[in-house]
């Protein structure tokens, strides 16, 4: 690769808990002898897919090449955060053949797509594609794609109905921007929960997209890497919400870092999360826990009421053994007492 060829650069959006943690890690894993570096976004201060990412680090990936980027989103801090990020992994040397974004799943693809065009890096990067994740069993349970007839027959019978939420519009948006969408989770789904989750991806996207299935994240890197779409000069053909907004803001989300020591079973806390997250008022869990007795760390990961863990590496000598857990909701819906308290127990 010549100096003047621009670096491609890979989007991985989609919504909380759709996969695109693990997506990014069996590309990390099969890289082809590509040398990649990932920018990962997290939304709260608790960085837990960055530090995922780092332990599949290997030679044409390594540690250093993996930089998280926490509290917020990297589309609002672009010049503090974004470009001095680019610049740092476009300095690295060797230099990068690929760049892997992994966004906030709170966050709007389409203004991060603008910052491609700052003169500090235009010349130097290019969008290769935009990959939209989204969790078949949950677009087809209805849960982030309303039934737009419905509620437009709603809204003409009562104009004070607000037909939109915070959540699909997210959704929506980050369909609208993608040049291709993974549907992930497709054995949680079965063949009409896909079935159904393509009719809804197809009824929102603005253009006709390709739609792969996959399961735990495994698919052909030479699919998703390699596009050239160039899509940092194609902005007006992927509509948002948001046209037309000098800049937006995560306002509708909050998210809290609980600190709950040691725990003495794994399965009762999971069980804490499902009901929490069951409740509807908990969009997202994530995070460690440290067991007593053992000497490696539980992943926690939680999506609603849906909760997986797992023991992920030991825990090193100069980190405390601590359980800590980012959780987020809706802004009106963190009640951070009852949170603490229903985890607790």
């Amino acid at each position: 690769m010549s100096d003047l060829t621009k670096i491609p650069v890979t989007i991985v959006t989609g919504f909380l808990g759709a996969g695109k943690t693990t997506l990014i890690s069996h590309l990390i894993r099969q890289s082809g002898g590509r040398r990649l570096a990932v920018i990962v976004n997290e939304f709260g201060t608790l960085g837990v897919d960055g530090d995922i990412l780092q332990g599949c680090a290997i030679p044409d990936c390594p540690a250093e090449n993996i930089v998280e980027l926490a509290n917020g989103c990297i589309c609002c801090t672009v010049a503090n955060d974004f470009i001095p990020t680019v610049e740092t992994l476009l300095a690295l040397d060797p230099r990068p053949d690929h760049i892997l974004i992994e966004t906030s799943g709170l966050a709007l693809p389409k203004p991060l797509l603008k910052a491609f065009d700052w003169p500090a890096i235009r010349s130097r990067i290019t969008v290769d594609g935009v990959i939209a994740l989204a969790d078949a069993e949950a677009v087809a349970a209805g849960r982030f794609a309303p039934d737009l007839a419905a509620l437009d027959a709603q809204r003409a019978a009562d104009p004070s109905i607000d037909h939109e939420t915070p959540l699909s519009e997210v959704f929506e948006d980050q369909l609208a921007c993608a040049d291709m969408v993974l549907l992930t989770k497709c054995d949680l789904a079965g063949p009409e929960g896909i079935a159904a989750a393509r009719a809804v991806i197809a009824a929102e996207t603005p253009r006709a997209l390709p739609v792969l299935e996959l399961i735990d994240g495994v698919v052909d890197p030479r699919i998703v890497l390699g596009i050239g779409a160039a899509a940092e000069d194609d902005i007006a053909a992927r509509p948002s919400h948001h046209d037309g907004a000098d800049e937006h803001e995560h306002d509708d989300f909050d998210s809290i870092v609980l600190d709950l020591g040691e725990i003495a079973a794994p399965d009762d806390l999971a069980a804490r999360i499902e009901t929490l997250g069951g409740g509807g008022e908990v969009l997202r869990v994530k995070g460690y826990a440290a067991v007593a007795g053992k000497p490696m760390r539980l992943l926690v990961q939680a999506v609603g009421a849906r909760v997986r863990t797992h023991y992920d590496r030991p825990w090193r000598s100069d980190e405390p053994r601590a359980t800590r857990l980012v959780v987020i909701a809706e802004r009106d819906r963190l009640d951070p007492a009852a949170i603490r308290a229903a985890l607790q127990g």
